[in-house]
Formats: C-alpha cells, sequence, structure tokens
C-alpha cells in the first residue's frame, strides 16, 4: 500500500492501527518487531515516521466479523461505548490546552497508548471522551511508569512542528528521579551508548554498550543534584534534576543504574531489596511505585512562535516520601 497526504509524519505502529481496523493491537506489534512489515523494503520500527508515497508492505492479515462489527459499533455510538473492552472515557489533568495542543499530566500506571500486552493507554482513553475531537495524537512518549508532563497535538501541523523540535533537540526535558545512594555532584554528564535487546521470555530491555558496538545509540543524560536524604531503614537516596538530550528508551533508568545509582521503585533495572524496603515505609512515605517524574518541558508553541514553560509537580505519594525523610547536608 502507498501512504497518503494524511499520513505524513505518523508512527507506524498509529498508522497501522487506523488502518487496519478489527487487527488486535498487540498482534499488530507483534507483526513489526518481527520485521513482517516492510517500508520502501526495508524492515522497520513502530517508531519510524511514515512519509506520503512510502510504499507499506503487510503480512497476510485477517480481521474477524466480529472485530469489524465492534469498530462500527464504537464509531456509531463513540465515547459513552465500551462495547467489545474497547478503552474506556477518560479525562486527565490538564496543564495547558489551545486550538493546536494540549498537555495533560500523566498518571504513573498508565501507557501512552495500546499494543505490547497493553489494551489501550492515554490516547485511546481521550479519544474515546472526546469523540467530537478530529485530530488528537501523541508527540512524545513517557514509560508507563512515569508521571508527568506529555503533550497531544490536535492539528497534524503541530504534531509536525513539536516532532521536529523533539528530534532536533529544541525541548528541553527535566526530569525528577530518586535513586539509590549519595549521587557524587562531579557526576554530570552520563554519554553512554545504548542497545535493544529481548530476554527469553520476550520482553524487551535496555543496557549500556561500548560506542563501536554496531547496534549501539548514542545517549546523552545531564544529572543535577537537588538534595540528599538519609532514611535510616534504606540508607542515602538522592533526588536528581535529569535532563536528557536524546531520547532513547529507558535511558534515564539504564544510565542511572549504570552509574551505581538505580531509581527508587525501578522494578527492570531497580535494586529489588531497596525497593522492597521502601514499601514497607509509613502510610506517609511509601514507595509502591518507580520515581521518576516528568517535571518540566519547555518547547516552542507551532502556532505562535512563543516559548512554552510547562510543570507538572511531583504526585502527593512521591512528594510525601521527600517531605516524610529527612535531608542530609552535602
Amino acid at each position: 500500500m502507498t501512504v497518503p497526504d494524511d499520513g505524513e509524519g505518523q508512527r507506524l505502529d498509529n498508522f497501522l492501527m487506523r488502518l487496519l481496523k478489527g487487527v488486535p493491537k498487540t498482534h499488530v506489534y507483534r507483526i513489526i518487531r518481527s520485521g513482517e512489515v516492510r517500508v520502501n523494503k526495508a524492515r522497520a520500527g513502530a517508531d519510524t515516521r511514515v512519509q506520503p508515497g512510502d510504499q507499506v508492505r503487510l503480512p497476510p492479515l485477517r480481521t474477524s466479523a466480529r472485530a469489524e462489527i465492534k469498530a462500527r459499533e464504537i464509531s456509531r455510538h463513540g465515547a459513552s461505548s465500551s462495547v467489545g473492552g474497547q478503552a474506556p472515557a477518560r479525562q486527565f489533568a490538564l496543564l495547558l490546552e489551545d486550538e493546536h495542543l494540549l498537555a495533560l499530566d500523566k498518571p504513573a500506571g498508565v501507557a501512552v497508548h495500546g499494543g505490547s500486552g497493553v489494551a489501550f493507554g492515554v490516547i485511546e482513553q481521550l479519544r474515546m471522551a472526546r469523540p467530537q475531537a478530529p485530530f488528537l495524537e501523541l508527540v512524545h512518549r513517557l514509560d508507563r511508569e512515569t508521571s508527568g508532563v506529555l503533550l497531544v497535538a490536535k492539528k497534524r501541523m503541530a504534531l509536525k512542528n513539536l516532532q521536529e523540535q523533539f528530534r532536533e533537540r529544541d525541548t528541553d526535558k527535566v526530569y525528577l528521579a530518586l535513586v539509590q545512594g549519595r549521587w557524587p555532584e562531579r557526576l554530570k554528564l552520563i554519554d553512554q551508548p545504548l542497545m535493544k535487546f529481548e530476554l527469553p521470555d520476550g520482553q524487551r530491555r535496555v543496557r549500556g554498550v561500548a560506542r563501536e558496538h554496531p547496534e549501539a545509540m548514542r545517549a546523552v543524560t545531564l544529572v543535577k543534584l537537588q538534595r540528599t536524604l538519609h532514611w535510616p531503614a534504606v540508607g542515602d537516596l538522592s533526588l536528581l534534576e535529569v535532563t536528557i538530550r536524546t531520547g532513547r528508551t529507558h535511558q534515564i533508568r539504564v544510565h542511572l543504574a549504570g552509574a551505581g545509582h538505580p531509581i527508587a521503585g525501578d522494578d527492570k533495572y531497580g535494586d529489588f531489596e531497596l525497593n522492597r524496603q521502601l514499601q514497607k515505609g509509613a502510610p506517609q512515605a511509601m514507595l509502591e511505585r518507580m520515581f521518576l517524574h516528568a517535571w518540566r518541558l519547555s518547547f516552542t508553541h507551532p502556532s505562535t512562535g512563543k516559548r512554552v514553560h510547562l510543570t507538572a509537580p511531583l504526585p502527593a505519594a512521591l512528594q510525601g516520601l521527600i517531605d516524610h525523610v529527612p535531608s542530609t547536608e552535602l
């Protein structure tokens, strides 16, 4: 098939899910990961951006009559319908909204989109809650367990403009992370290439590799120590301001863990004994999630050209822990 003009700049996974009504999202991601989807005869990832005129080749697919009926029912009834287990309508706390974009404060534990075993995410729930909205697309992504600022475009022009800013590193993204141990103030830059790999059970992970590794992707993270805390049960903890100059999968988590200071509550790259101890805290200081929060985001508005600065305050559960654990002298 040929990508039409209105497909310009779309992620491959989003393009296919809109095209293949009735095909489960998990199957769409499976055929992409397996290399059965080709763009201009080359293997492509889910985050590949398609352009008008691109040739997309798919393996033979079947959509059941039942799935097609469900899709039609959702289209007919809009957000009030929950036919077939479709995404429930949900609004999220807004930091900014105008005719071009909206910025929401994503809660932890919610994926930004469906796929890879997740039935639906923020974008599907938002579309169901706003059935009259002609266009809603994610500008960027956050890990499922990461909370904070997330941008959604309401117009294709805004999507293309904002995604270009992210690609050209014209945005400033600052995260707050609580990590194990006392972070060395002199360590302000981590420039460690990363690569993706799969565990035997099919789960995807990321690790640091040498620069000459054939699959190495450059990843640059800036770190500023905000304060050091001391919790008698677990020892020192450091609250960091983390700025990413590249947007690799799990970049912050892998970089901080690789420096010997894993993020508190990280169930993939963290210290599991630390996580267990943090889950035993007092009610106001119990940590039951990963302490990584997309705190601040600055970008140029795609219409006005003015610089926009957004801040998502720490969720109550994370702020409560910080307030409860005393700071130590640096």
